[in-house]
């Protein structure tokens, strides 16, 4: 029965009982772990108050092979980030990383990349960072760590417009069948400059574009995912 001491954002819980919690944190070296907190939520424990959502601590756990729940011993709060409880859209964009998070990731394969995608998304909404080059950067991020880096060459494409397929897996032609969604090549080049700058959104990046962006990488990861998320409908619109 190994202990893990270990630094984590809370993505989920739930009330156990009048004084206990399920969470679901996502650990920077050990993934993704669903545990009990007995007690948590006493005013005087182990827990510093008890987990809320969207925040950083670090967590001490006993993990038992072949039980779906660890035991949590210890968490310490050490970042909140206040404004995803003032700012709506902020809000709307923690659920939304949350939601990925749970989707995308299995327990308990450590993704360190994605968390710290994950911890910047949270420092820049509460910085007051725009939502759209947030979830730019992080969706592209987590896309990448989990091997779903979609293709961008545009080389032998001509046009101000090409299309994306979910097929391929990338950019493709626009010959304007069903199976391809036609975007800018602005759209593609701005994207392909995140990827040179490993994640970051270019300062010169005009709003407008980083929006077009950002839709069609959440686009992309509807289609990856098969569904279209409740977070996604709300932050995106249908």
């Amino acid at each position: 029965m190994p202990t893990i001491r270990d630094e984590a954002v809370c993505v989920r819980h739930w009330d156990f009982s009048e004084t206990s919690q399920t969470v679901s944190l996502f650990l920077r070296d050990h993934g993704l772990v669903r545990g009990l907190a007995k007690g948590a939520r006493r005013e005087r424990g182990s827990f510093s108050g008890g987990f809320d959502l969207f925040t950083r601590g670090e967590i001490v756990l006993i993990s038992k092979p072949g039980r779906e729940l660890a035991t949590l011993t210890e968490w310490t709060l050490l970042e909140t980030f206040p404004i995803l409880r003032r700012d709506a859209e902020a809000n709307r964009c923690g659920w939304y990383l949350a939601d990925l998070i749970g989707r995308f990731l299995h327990q308990p394969e450590p993704h360190p990349a994605t968390w710290m995608a994950t911890v910047a998304a949270l420092r820049e909404l509460d910085d007051g960072t725009p939502v759209a080059r947030v979830l730019l950067s992080f969706q592209w991020r987590m896309l990448c760590d989990l091997g779903y880096r979609p293709r961008l060459e545009l080389e032998g494409l001509p046009g101000e417009t090409v299309a994306f397929s979910a097929e391929s897996g990338g950019v493709v032609e626009d010959s304007g069948t069903a199976d391809r969604w036609r975007v800018r090549r602005t759209t593609i080049e701005l994207l392909a400059s995140v990827d040179r700058a490993e994640g970051l959104v270019p300062e010169t990046s005009d709003a407008d574009s980083v929006g077009r962006a950002t839709r069609l990488l959440a686009t992309w990861i509807r289609e990856l995912l098969g569904t279209e998320t409740v977070p996604m409908r709300l932050l995106f619109g249908s």
